[in-house]
């Protein structure tokens, strides 16, 4: 399964949860997630999508991090 795959089938799940999902493409921060997942009431998701081989990078870790510090959820998603 490609990543690009793998984004749509977390997308669709996160829809079927009652997500609103925006796939961010080009961000003014680089290593920012894949995906951000909105819903009613408040919760925000920020979603990393990796096939089973995908490695997250240094980037991706960090932003990660600071997400949670600034109180966000994320995840990272592997293809199942």
């Amino acid at each position: 399964m490609t990543e690009q795959q793998v984004q749509k089938k977390r997308i669709n799940e996160l829809e079927a949860q009652g997500y609103y999902v925006i796939k961010l493409m080009k961000t003014n921060k680089n290593g920012i997630p894949d995906i951000l997942a909105l819903k009613k009431g408040g919760d925000i998701l920020f979603s990393e999508v990796k096939t089973k081989r995908g490695k997250v990078s240094k980037l991706q870790k960090y932003r990660l991090k600071e997400l949670e510090d600034h109180g966000f959820q994320t995840e990272v998603y592997r293809e199942q």
